[in-house]
């Protein structure tokens, strides 16, 4: 019993890679290193955050995470 066989696809002869990413790929990545950046500086928003009792415990308990 013979089984069919397959061929690859002739390769393309162009000189490049053709890959496209989507808006998102390169938006994402921005959006967070200008947050980053802003909290850099300016602390003081940071620290106004941290005076809330819901973020401060999430805080602290990340702190206790890291810290092991």
């Amino acid at each position: 019993m013979s089984a069919p066989t397959y061929t690859r696809p002739p390769r393309s002869t162009r000189g490049g890679v053709d890959i496209r990413l989507p808006w998102w790929a390169l938006a994402l990545p921005v959006l967070a290193f200008v947050a980053l950046l802003l909290l850099i500086l300016n602390p003081a928003d940071a620290q106004a955050a941290a005076e809330q009792p819901a973020i401060s415990h999430l805080l602290e308990r990340l702190e206790q995470l890291t810290a092991r």
